[in-house]
């Protein structure tokens, strides 16, 4: 029993190291292109992927998350750089990083469960379609080679897992095309053709613009675009994969995580980053479920670069490609499209949105925007409070149901009470209702005085604890009076 134990954690243990040496390599192209987008050397972006990916493997909120430099933070930080220079990006992000750190400690983090479930499928979609459409850029002038290395590519990923889960299909791919190609001479682009990924360690250096008024002003606004797209991207990619594998993450801890990453990426002359979700499904398909395989995946980035950057440069990109388009085919939230005739028509348009959003914008907004529009739908569903009316010897009773809040305040004083006619005493029971915000309470305000305006009483009864707490606050501006009959 013992030595199936030790062979079950050996056989788990060298599941994760080849898992994270596959991620490592699909993580040069997209981290070196993205720190190009940005206006870096490419090794800024192998920097970041082993400095941002180690922190995150051993700090962030969950085991095998895989960080590097991002897409959607390049898009905004080439901005940045063209106008003041890469040394501003670096304190951009310096404190973007200062601004995640406070997101976790405040526990915002944990809002992040809040995002409706059509805005979840509506990213993991569109991101599907934009990993599968940016793999397309490396097809530029390339011939035949490059589809028979992203087809035979596609084949290993497909068909090897059926036959054996021993090693991981990807590595097979890159090890044995890698090969056929360097043998076979295939004129085909590789990895060396994105840029020089040869370096040595990363030092510790202050970027070079001078921390002045002038320069906090100006990078400030980056810094927190910068702290929210980092950690939007970071704590979905966290619920798709709670999702996906039935666990349970801390998305506070992984925003202090990505705080703590991001900021020393500043001081060591690496762009910022986050989670990323295509090379975090890589490494969970690939085996990867311990902080090992992501933490693996880090280090070797850092191996490659200082000792064996010619051998890694020879690896062909149609291989790579080929491992994209299979990871985007398993991203996509197949599931979602059988639902679209269950769905509610607001639940289908916000992941129709949500997804165009993501393909055509910016991931971060398509989730703002996916929020918004879920708020609102909500709100209007909700927006309904009706009463009924008991009239006794002395007064009117208004039996309310429904929540009373900035939605449903307009039709609480316009169309539920009949002023006028109503007897000298009138109550509202709130058995079967709750003040839910301050609009409630002003509306309530704004009918005590029309009651008295019409020399008439108005009281409250049968109010919920919280509700009453909220009133009792706002009684130096109302002019309410609570009662139980």
């Amino acid at each position: 029993m013992e030595t199936s134990i030790k062979n079950t954690k050996i056989s788990q243990y060298k599941n994760e190291l080849l898992a994270g040496l596959i991620t490592s390599i699909a993580l040069i192209p997209e981290v070196t292109s993205f720190a190009l987008v940005a206006k870096f050397d490419p090794i800024a972006g192998l920097y970041t992927a082993f400095i941002l990916g180690l922190i995150g493997a051993l700090l962030g909120g969950r085991a095998g998350l895989v960080s590097g430099a991002a897409g959607s933070m390049a898009v905004v930080a080439v901005h940045l750089s063209l106008s003041y220079g890469t040394a501003y990006v670096l304190w951009a992000g310096i404190f973007a990083g200062v601004f995640q750190i406070l997101f976790g400690i405040f526990r915002l983090g944990k809002y992040i469960n809040m995002i409706p479930q059509t805005t979840i499928f509506g990213f993991v979609n569109g991101l599907a379609v934009v990993i599968f459409i940016s793999q397309f850029q490396f097809f530029h002038n390339e011939g035949m080679a490059m589809w028979i290395l992203v087809i035979s590519t596609m084949l290993i990923m497909f068909i090897l897992p059926k036959v054996t889960k021993a090693i991981p299909a990807g590595l097979i791919a890159i090890i044995t095309l890698s090969s056929l190609s360097y043998f076979l001479k295939l004129d085909t682009k590789t990895i060396a053709d994105l840029g020089n990924i040869s370096g040595s360690l990363p030092h510790f250096s202050l970027p070079l613009a001078p921390l002045t008024f002038d320069t906090i002003r100006v990078i400030l606004p980056y810094s927190l675009i910068l702290a929210l797209i980092g950690l939007i991207e970071s704590l979905l990619t966290l619920s798709v994969m709670d999702t996906m594998q039935k666990t349970r993450s801390k998305p506070n801890k992984e925003c202090i995580a990505q705080g703590i990453g991001n900021s020393i990426c500043g001081f060591f002359g690496a762009m910022g980053g986050c989670v990323m979700i295509g090379q975090t499904i890589i490494n969970a398909t690939s085996g990867g479920k311990m902080r090992l395989s992501s933490a693996t995946a880090a280090i070797a980035i850092l191996i490659f670069i200082i000792s064996i950057p010619n051998i890694i440069g020879k690896i062909p990109m149609g291989v790579l490609v080929g491992i994209m388009f299979v990871i985007a085919f398993k991203t996509f939230e197949w599931a979602s499209l059988s639902r679209l005739k269950s769905m509610a028509k607001s639940d289908i348009f916000t992941l129709l949105s949500v997804s165009l959003i993501t393909i055509f914008f910016d991931l971060a907004i398509a989730v703002i925007i996916g929020v918004i529009i879920s708020a609102l739908v909500f709100a209007y569903k909700q927006a309904k409070i009706t009463a009924k009316i008991t009239d006794t010897k002395d007064c009117r009773i208004y039996h309310l149901e429904g929540p009373l809040f900035f939605g449903s305040s307009a039709h609480f004083l316009q169309d539920l009470f009949d002023i006028q006619n109503d007897p000298k005493n009138v109550i509202l029971d709130f058995s079967h209702t709750r003040v839910m915000d301050s609009s409630g309470i002003d509306a309530i305000d704004k009918l005590t005085k029309r009651y008295i305006e019409a020399g008439k009483v108005l009281k409250l009864a049968h109010l919920s604890p919280d509700c009453k707490n909220a009133l009792h606050l706002a009684r130096k501006y109302c002019t309410y009076e609570i009662d139980e009959y």
